[in-house]
């Protein structure tokens, strides 16, 4: 796995091509509709002057600048957590600074995930709208919004179908063609400036703060929630960081982001030179992006805007399932099935999520139609998230920055200008934000029911001295009157923390059933800081009989307990700690391993306890939530094996007390 982070970590062309194809997909395709909305908020292209163009391109260029290259780039970037990126991988590297952090990272991976349905409707909705463009194509169809929502519905059940196949060959073609759109970007920006040169004094903030308090900006200062368009793809660059490492994101940005500025500055110049033009000006929902493209470009420019924005969706998919199996691992959302098609843990497949994602964006594009409606419902989310990061980054500057004062500095002034952002998106709750607020609330609901009822467990939960039950495991384990159970008995256990264990477990052996057996295993999976970390420890508490395994692995390795354990088997009798099991009735002949069965607990809320109103509320939540998502012998890799469920009452808080009188004949 070393050797894995390393290659990550290394600067290549061939890793400057896929930082191209993965990290900028969300941020590539922002010129589709950035100046579009700035246009449309302002009442169309008749009301702009110059003045108010030169500042809105000045705004674009430096909140890219500010959020994207400084605090995304050149500062989030280094709080990476062994090559790895995104909030939770942020929330990790921070957590032992209190556990009130889980707080900020939950609100802003929920708010991400949010972001995630919205940006392919978003992007594919805006270029296969620039069809009416052609001549040919708007002479049939004319205006007609059903031929453009048919046509996005379509891409959009493909997208989300292939992903059950893996991305591993699609995902080789990301880079170069990425490469050749970002290269369109600024030529087509270049060929535009020419109108107007004047747009380059756009690089003077001047120009960004007098049209914030500007009469010709009708918006104000809520025109920072369309500005903010530009830069929706920045968290998305984090969260991708352990794709491609840093290194190649350093590199290869300085040339997104000149070719992206041209392209604005393109768009800002055409839009300079069409004012006044009364057949440009008539156009309905004109989009400057396309209006810029030479004569005869048009249909290419569509095809080439819809294949970037399917590899941007497709990217933010991909990176939804990452954070999905992170929140899992860290125990903030209930387990899912995972299935990894490529060559790589990095693809990785939630058939759940995928159907979630694909529901929700068909239901967006159905419901909004135009791509002016959906781009009020897009930002909003991700500016929350924003502001987490920011809030998270303060705490590891904290930590390991040069000073408190810079971490401080850092924190004011970020968390300000995304406030701002923020204040400004909220404008646009009511014509469409809502919406993402709504998904955002419902993850995040989710996740407080995964994260409440676990701590409720917790604390709740009877332990018991494994010490004072070993004479009583040692005598069953060696009754020969009473048949065996199973060679290998394993329980699957929510902690094991030096002598004590859940009295389920001790009450299922001995209670329950009586499970004799050559060899117990108790078996406790850790979730470290760490994205790749595979090792194991073991306890045998002085028997040959008795094996507590403490599983440490990382947030991003499959928890397939099975395969680990038969390795662990093989270790221990090779070390001459754990007796052989030869099987004399086996396919495989000299066999050494006997059979394992895997004993489940489930558990069910007690009718007898005494709880909180609303803890009862969050553990029943919590019960029917499990009903529906993948099996634990799925989550665990053990779905070939011997799995025997039982169920125990979940008893949280006191007994509630029976108060039975006998009646006297």
């Amino acid at each position: 796995m070393e050797k894995k982070k390393d290659h990550i970590k290394k600067l290549s062309a061939a890793g400057l091509l896929i930082a191209m194809g993965v990290v900028y997909g969300d941020i590539g395709t922002s010129p589709l509709y950035v100046m579009k909305a700035i246009l449309e908020e302002n009442g169309g292209l008749n009301t702009v002057t110059q003045d108010f163009v030169l500042g809105a391109v000045s705004l674009v260029f430096w909140t890219v600048m500010l959020l994207t290259t400084v605090k995304y780039v050149l500062i989030a970037l280094r709080a990476d957590n062994h090559g790895e990126g995104g909030i939770f991988s942020l929330y990790t590297l921070v957590r032992r600074d209190g556990k009130y952090l889980i707080i900020p990272a939950m609100i802003g991976g929920a708010a991400l995930l949010a972001d995630g349905v919205l940006t392919p409707a978003v992007t594919v909705t805006t270029a296969i709208e620039g069809l009416r463009g052609i001549p040919d194509f708007y002479q049939k169809f004319g205006n007609n919004q059903n031929v453009i929502v048919i046509i996005t519905l379509i891409i959009l059940l493909f997208l989300f179908l292939i992903q059950r196949f893996g991305t591993d060959f699609v995902g080789k073609a990301f880079g170069p063609i990425m490469f050749l759109w970002f290269s369109f970007l600024g030529l087509m920006g270049l060929m535009n400036i020419p109108y107007d040169f004047s747009v380059i004094k756009a690089l003077n903030p001047y120009y960004a703060i007098h049209l914030l308090f500007s009469s010709e900006n009708k918006m104000g200062i809520f025109i920072l929630g369309s500005i903010f368009l530009a830069t929706t793809g920045a968290e998305a660059l984090y969260s991708d960081m352990g794709h491609v490492g840093k290194k190649n994101i350093h590199f290869s940005w300085p040339y997104v982001l000149i070719c992206l500025m041209l392209n604005y500055a393109g768009q800002a110049a055409w839009i300079l030179h069409a004012k006044g033009n009364a057949s440009i000006e008539a156009i309905d929902n004109l989009n400057p992006f396309f209006q810029i493209l030479p004569d005869g470009w048009m249909i290419f420019g569509v095809v080439f805007a819809t294949i970037a924005a399917i590899i941007a969706s497709q990217a933010l998919i991909s990176g939804s399932f990452t954070l999905v199996s992170e929140a899992i691992k860290l125990k903030l959302l209930p387990r899912m099935r995972i299935i990894y098609p490529g060559k790589s843990i990095g693809q990785m497949y939630i058939p759940a999520i995928n159907l979630i994602l694909w529901a929700a964006c068909s239901l967006i594009v159905l419901t909004f139609r135009t791509s002016t409606h959906m781009e009020a419902a897009y930002g909003l989310s991700i500016t929350v998230t924003m502001l987490m990061t920011t809030f998270l980054l303060y705490h590891y500057l904290l930590q390991n920055g040069p000073s408190r004062v810079l971490a401080t500095l850092m924190l004011l002034f970020f968390g300000t200008l995304e406030g701002f952002f923020f204040i400004s998106s909220v404008t646009k709750f009511f014509h469409g934000g809502f919406v993402a607020v709504a998904m955002a609330l419902v993850i995040l609901s989710v996740m407080y029911i995964w994260h409440r009822s676990n701590r409720v467990q917790e604390n709740a939960s009877q332990d018991v001295r494994f010490k004072d039950y070993l004479p009583q495991l040692q005598e069953l384990h060696d009754d020969e009157k009473i048949p065996y159970y199973q060679t290998n008995v394993v329980f699957l256990v929510p902690r094991l923390e030096e002598d004590s264990i859940p009295q389920q477990f001790i009450y299922s052996i001995l209670d329950k059933r009586l499970k004799r057996a050559k060899v117990y295993w108790f078996v406790n999976v850790e979730v470290t800081d760490e994205p790749y970390t595979e090792e194991y420890s073991v306890d045998m508490m002085g028997t040959d009989f008795i094996v507590k395994v403490k599983l440490y692995l990382g947030f991003r390795i499959a928890q397939d307990v099975n395969v680990y354990l038969r390795q662990i088997i093989h270790d221990l009798m090779k070390q001459g700690r754990l007796p052989k099991q030869p099987q004399h009735y086996s396919l495989t002949p000299g066999r050494q391993v006997g059979d394992f069965r895997f004993v489940m607990i489930q558990e069910e809320l007690s009718n007898m306890t005494r709880i909180d109103k609303w803890d009862r509320q969050v553990m029943q939540a919590r019960l029917a939530i499990k009903r529906h998502t993948v099996t634990p012998e799925r989550w665990f890799g053990i779905e070939y094996s011997e799995v025997t469920y039982e169920t125990v009452p979940l008893i949280v808080g006191e007994t509630r007390k029976t108060w039975l009188k006998e009646r006297k004949s």
